[in-house]
């Protein structure tokens, strides 16, 4: 129950965000920093309940989890940053502008892989496999979901010449 909340928040607010970047709203980076803060919040609950830590596996997870987000924050900001140039040039788009779009969030998305094969190793190794294992299941699952929605709040490109 708790997940489909959080999922259906994220969303919610996801829509939002990407509302609000066609928009051109000033306060989207001031909506972003506030959404984090409440999914990180949320976030944290559901991995603690779904993950069903012993005190000793929190006490190990944490710190690596920590790191991990903290990369994956910074991959987010990036794809973040293509979704506003995407809504800032969607009416006028450049091809140049299309392919560094869409250059970087493959690059991005290979990051991400790199980054998660890197922090399954260290989740693996201080939790066992089957642990890091459903952890990042649930990340993916987390994910999944909420760029699904991202991406049904994107208009698809078109040529507008």
């Amino acid at each position: 129950m708790t997940t489909r909340i959080f999922v259906l928040a994220v969303v919610t607010l996801m829509t939002g965000i990407v509302s609000s970047t066609w928009a051109g709203d000033d306060t989207v980076d001031a909506l972003i920093d506030l959404m984090r803060s409440d999914v990180r919040a949320e976030r944290i609950a559901i991995i603690t309940e779904v993950m069903d830590f012993t005190e000793e596996e929190a006490s190990v997870f944490w710190p690596v989890y920590r790191r991990y987000e903290k990369e994956q924050r910074k991959i987010n900001d990036k794809r973040l940053e293509l979704i506003k140039e995407y809504g800032k040039n969607y009416f006028d788009m450049p091809d140049a502008t299309a392919r560094h779009i869409v250059k970087t969030w493959i690059e991005l998305d290979i990051k991400e892989s790199y980054m998660k094969k890197k922090y399954f190793r260290r989740f693996e190794w201080v939790m066992g496999t089957i642990k890091a294992a459903k952890f990042l299941q649930l990340e993916n699952q987390i994910n999944l979901l909420i760029r699904l929605q991202i991406a049904a709040e994107l208009p698809m490109l078109e040529e507008w010449k």
